[in-house]
């Protein structure tokens, strides 16, 4: 029987995509730069972000090389020098956390399951950002401990923030389920350790698993789970 639910936060339960792309955009319009074209920029934007994004869960840069260079890289690209891209980014980072939309069903689901769960977040961001995010957005109530893989120097999907998670959490890996958007990230990193996961597919779409996906379940002793709402959990709660 579960008892500890470990959520990502970003496209789980916070909607990061929608979010980002209001937040970007009000940081883009104060600019002054509607003549780019918005959806073109955020489009350079998120490119530029998801490789270093990737390089930094890899321990070869670091949040501040992240930091100063996805939006100087994206104003590089699109031709524009008269841009300082850190400050560009100071000023993102402001305003995301005041974004708060969710993500489909939600706080629907968290309501259902607070009263018989203990509930966490284990997630990859900048601890000024997310613990905000989770005021601001008012999830914090539902969550007993928040692990930030920039406050443990452990991104995921390395085990170490997951055995931090555990531990501190006091939970044992059988009574223990990963609900999490990134098969990268989430699923393969708690299917690792030996934790159960769920992977929410945050945009929809085929809930079947690849020939790869399906190698690599095979080689895990965990359940694996796959929906594309997030009130599809509560059967697998109940049975589990």
């Amino acid at each position: 029987m579960y008892k500890h639910l470990f959520f990502d936060l970003d496209n789980t339960i916070w909607d990061f995509d929608l979010n980002s792309y209001h937040a970007l955009r009000e940081v883009y319009e104060q600019y002054g730069l509607p003549a780019l074209g918005y959806e073109n920029f955020n489009q350079v934007y998120n490119r530029n972000n998801d490789h270093l994004w990737e390089l930094y869960r890899k321990h070869e840069i670091t949040k501040a090389d992240l930091a100063a260079s996805r939006f100087s890289l994206t104003f590089e690209e699109l031709g524009i020098a008269s841009i300082d891209g850190s400050e560009f980014n100071h000023l993102y980072l402001e305003r995301m956390p005041h974004q708060t939309r969710l993500c489909e069903g939600a706080r629907e689901l968290l309501d259902e399951l607070a009263p018989w769960f203990k509930m966490h977040i284990i997630t990859n961001g900048f601890v000024e950002v997310q613990h905000k995010k989770l005021a601001n957005s008012d999830l914090a109530k539902y969550f007993t401990h928040v692990f930030i893989s920039e406050e443990l120097k452990s991104p995921k999907p390395a085990p170490e923030i997951y055995h931090h998670a555990l531990k501190t959490s006091n939970a044992r890996k059988k009574e223990s389920l990963m609900i999490g958007d990134s098969w990268d990230v989430d699923i393969i990193g708690a299917m690792n350790v030996g934790i159960d996961q769920v992977h929410f597919l945050h945009t929809g779409g085929d809930t079947g698993f690849s020939a790869e996906e399906k190698e690599q379940m095979g080689r895990s002793v965990t359940k694996t789970w796959r929906f594309s709402r997030l009130s599809d959990i509560c059967p697998i709660l109940r049975k589990y």
